[in-house]
């Protein structure tokens, strides 16, 4: 942190305020130091702040979803209940049903039996019909004979005429009643074997629905145990979500004051930090101060050297305008117009042709005023910078990394130093800030300005960064 240092007066100025120049210097430096330790703890705050306010988010998600969870599995126990008593329902009646089924599916398959019975004995008395049709055939021959031999005998044969005739009129009508009964036994005999086929074919299905009610019976009674398994499960479930209600209680009321002191921490370190930011402005015009009313420091010939270049480059515009190289309107004209395709974002403004002529011969020489000097570059009013240094004006490529640390000329530097450089009157400006190395690095710098006048109108600065 910050000590007094002893310096060595320089010639010609007092050591007071030699040594005020310097400790100002010391001063600026730590405080810098500090504000940048800072500025690293307020974004470590903000991104603890905003992870708490996501996990507190997180949390109210999960209490949400818990509740869901809740009402989902009441309903499901609910449904479960409605459902198992419905199988318990269904499993009862399909197993009451079951020998009231067999029986009829046996009473089915045995009236198959008797159809084969009925069928065999159709048989039977069709071949004995047959059998009298054949004897009632061969009585009326033997009736036809017998007349013949009665017609032979005459007289004597006449009684035995009578009776032949009976009996060849009895085998007729026994020959057509066989026929007739023939007939009706066919008939009945093609009736009951499609009453038979019928009986066959309702047997089967009678047998696969006794099949299928087994069937059933075994999957209703794994529905059952499946339900009950689910209503075992649904209870367990809201177990453990009343569990994580009860847990995200306990636990809001420590997260909000977690939260809180955080916050709390958080906008302490920001006014801390804005108060740092003032204070280092505050000792950047005690520095200034001093080496203005003649304290010596490593400073001088760089501060001298930047106020003669910046009256150097107002002194050059002039000379455009004088020349008719550029209007005043042009020089002073603030429309930056982006250049497609380039990132970080260049800019072109009307004035941008004439400064990439006239400052580089003005800008290149501070490079090998002193070993700590990294660049050299005037800035108009509200920071943009047309040309810089040429080994930082190069053209962009594809990398957005390589391009930002290469290729700095033609862009908005609306940073606090650089703005601050940009807007100020004073005859110089001596300020202390962190320029960023990558990987978490930073490197303390310096940056010296000196307004640029144009016509008696305040153009903007030229800016010297240069080392401790």
């Amino acid at each position: 942190m910050f000590q007094p240092t002893a310096i060595t007066p320089a010639p010609g100025t007092t050591p007071l305020l030699d040594s005020l120049a310097a400790n100002a210097l010391a001063l600026g430096r730590d405080i810098v130091d500090v504000a940048g330790f800072l500025e690293g703890a307020n974004t470590l705050a903000e991104q603890q702040s905003e992870r708490l306010h996501r996990a507190r988010s997180e949390a109210e998600a999960v209490a949400h979803g818990n509740t869901r969870v809740i009402a989902t599995v009441e309903e499901l126990s609910t449904s479960a209940e409605t459902t198992f008593a419905l199988v318990e329902n269904t499993v009862a009646r399909l197993r009451g049903a079951a020998p009231q089924t067999a029986s009829v599916a046996a009473w089915v398959q045995s009236v198959d039996a008797r159809m084969a019975t009925v069928e065999r004995t159709l048989a039977s008395v069709q071949a004995s019909n047959s059998g009298i049709g054949s004897i009632a055939a061969q009585v009326n021959i033997l009736a036809i004979n017998a007349k013949i031999e009665a017609a032979r005998a005459g007289d004597a044969g006449r009684g035995f005429a009578v009776v032949a005739e009976a009996i060849n009129d009895l085998s007729r009508k026994t020959s057509a009643a066989a026929a007739t009964i023939g007939e009706a036994i066919g008939g009945l005999a093609q009736i009951i074997e499609s009453l038979r086929n019928e009986a066959t074919a309702t047997a089967t299905v009678a047998g696969a629905v006794l099949e299928e009610t087994r069937q059933t019976d075994a999957a209703l009674g794994e529905m059952s145990r499946s339900v009950q398994q689910t209503r075992t499960a649904a209870t367990e479930i809201a177990s453990r979500a009343n569990a994580v209600r009860n847990a995200n209680q306990n636990f809001r009321p420590a997260f909000d004051a977690v939260l809180e002191g955080v916050e709390g921490q958080a906008a302490d370190v920001r006014d801390v930090h804005a108060r740092m930011d003032a204070l280092t402005a505050h000792s950047e015009a005690l520095i200034c101060g001093a080496v203005e009313l003649g304290g010596a420091t490593a400073d001088a010939p760089l501060i001298a050297h930047v106020r003669a270049t910046a009256a150097a480059i107002g002194a050059a515009f002039e000379a455009a305008i004088a020349r008719g190289d550029i209007v005043q309107a042009a020089l002073f004209d603030h429309r930056y117009q982006p250049i497609p395709g380039t990132d970080p974002a260049q800019h072109m403004a009307p004035f941008t042709r004439l400064s990439d002529r006239l400052l580089p011969a003005l800008q290149e020489p501070a490079l090998a005023l002193d070993p700590r000097v990294v660049f050299c570059a005037a800035v108009d009013r509200n920071g943009y910078l047309p040309t810089h240094n040429n080994h930082f004006s190069h053209p962009q490529g594809d990398d957005p990394v390589w391009n930002a640390a290469n290729c700095r000329n033609r862009r908005l530097f609306d940073d606090r130093v650089g703005l601050r450089a940009a807007a100020s009157t004073a005859p110089f400006l001596l300020q202390i800030y962190r320029r960023d190395m990558g990987g978490g690095q930073f490197a303390l710098m310096k940056d010296l300005s000196a307004p640029i006048h144009v016509a008696g109108r305040h153009w903007g600065g030229l800016r010297l960064g240069y080392r401790f």
